[in-house]
C-alpha cells in the first residue's frame, strides 16, 4: 500500500524505559544467564527473550519459565533474578541520544510559556510554517515500581522530565491486571494522563498525534494498537531475530498478542511507524516538532515555568 504522509504533527511523545531510554537489556540477559549456569541450562536465545521484552513482569516470567524448566519454583527463581537486578541495575546509563533527546523535547515548552513566541517563529520561517507547539512526554513502562525505582534512583535528573503523573508503570492501579504489551492499555493510559493535565484550552491531543519510542516487538505492537506512530529503536540483536520480518514489526503484525482482530493493528508499509538504529540526531521536523535553540533556556519564563513545575511536583 501506498505509505501515510498527511500526518498532524506530533503533539505527544510515549516512551517505554528498558532497552529504550535505559541500557537495561543486556543486564536482564546477564541477570537470567547467570540462573541458568547455576542450573546448568545454556543461555538464553534471543528467540525467547523477543518474547520475554516489553512485556509486565508476571507475564515475562510465565513464559521463561515455561521455556527454562528450571528445577525451582516461579517463584524462587524471581527471587534469585531480583537479587541480582538489585545488586547490577544501580548500574544503569542513558542510551545513545537519550539526554540530549529529552531536553530538547523539554525545552518545547517554551512555545507554551512565551507569549507571542510561536506565531513569531511562523512569521518569520514563512506562512507555509506550522505553528510550533509545546510536545508533552510521558512514561509508559511494564516495569514495576520496585525494579522502577532501583533502575532510576541514581538518574533523578534524567527522569526529572516526566512529571510523576505522567509515568505509567507496569503495576499502575490504573491498569487492569493481564492487560499489559501488546495490548494497547499502557499507551492509552499515558495519553490520558497527559490529556488530564492540558493547560486550559489546550485541545485534547489524539492517538495519532502521539508518537511511541520502543524497543521491543511487544510495545511497537501495542502501540499500534493503541492508533499511535511507532519509533522502533530495537537492540542489534533483537533486530537480526527479526531479519526479513521488519515490515510485520512496524504494522504491529507478528503476533504477539495471540488470536487478535487484525483491523486493531497496522498494515505493512503504512508510513505509521519506522525502524531507527538509534535516537541520535533525531529527525524531530520530520514529526512536524519544532525545537527552539538551546539559549532560551536562559529566559526569565523558562525558567518560572521550571520552577512552577517543581513546586507542583513537591506539591
Amino acid at each position: 500500500m501506498t505509505p501515510r504522509t498527511d500526518f498532524p504533527p506530533v503533539r505527544a511523545c510515549l516512551f517505554d524505559m528498558d532497552g529504550l531510554l535505559l541500557d537495561t537489556e543486556d543486564i536482564y540477559t546477564l541477570c537470567v544467564n547467570m540462573i541458568l549456569e547455576k542450573y546448568g541450562k545454556g543461555t538464553l536465545p534471543w528467540s525467547i527473550k523477543a518474547k520475554l521484552q516489553g512485556r509486565p513482569g508476571p507475564a515475562a516470567n510465565k513464559l521463561f519459565h515455561d521455556w527454562a524448566q528450571l528445577p525451582i519454583t516461579q517463584e524462587e527463581y524471581v527471587a534469585e533474578n531480583t537479587a541480582l537486578q538489585k545488586q547490577l541495575f544501580p548500574s544503569t546509563k542513558p542510551l545513545p541520544g537519550i539526554p540530549e533527546m529529552l531536553g530538547h523535547l523539554g525545552r518545547t515548552r517554551y512555545w507554551e510559556v512565551k507569549d507571542g513566541a510561536a506565531a513569531d517563529h511562523s512569521k518569520t520561517n514563512g506562512s507555509s510554517s506550522q505553528t510550533p507547539k509545546r510536545v508533552h512526554i510521558a512514561l509508559a513502562t511494564s516495569s514495576h515500581l520496585g525494579n522502577f525505582k532501583v533502575k532510576t534512583n541514581h538518574l533523578e535528573e534524567l527522569f526529572a522530565i516526566f512529571p510523576s503523573h505522567r509515568r505509567v508503570l507496569g503495576d499502575d492501579a490504573r491498569l487492569t491486571p493481564g492487560r499489559g504489551k501488546p495490548l494497547p492499555d499502557i499507551f492509552l493510559l499515558a495519553l490520558k494522563t497527559i490529556n488530564d493535565s492540558l493547560p486550559a484550552g489546550e485541545a485534547p491531543i489524539t492517538p495519532e498525534e502521539c508518537l511511541v519510542f520502543e524497543d521491543s516487538v511487544p510495545g511497537v505492537e501495542a502501540g499500534r494498537r493503541a492508533g499511535m506512530r511507532v519509533i522502533w529503536c530495537p537492540h542489534p540483536m533483537l533486530k537480526k531475530e527479526y531479519t526479513g520480518r521488519e515490515e510485520e514489526v512496524l504494522a504491529g503484525r507478528t503476533g504477539e498478542a495471540g488470536d487478535v482482530d487484525l483491523h486493531q493493528v497496522g498494515e505493512i508499509n503504512d508510513g505509521w511507524a519506522e525502524y531507527m538504529l538509534n535516537l541520535v540526531d533525531f529527525p524531530y521536523e520530520k514529526f512536524g516538532i519544532v525545537i527552539p535553540p538551546v539559549e532560551v533556556e536562559q529566559e526569565p519564563c523558562m525558567k518560572e515555568a521550571a520552577e512552577e513545575e517543581v513546586s507542583i511536583k513537591e506539591a
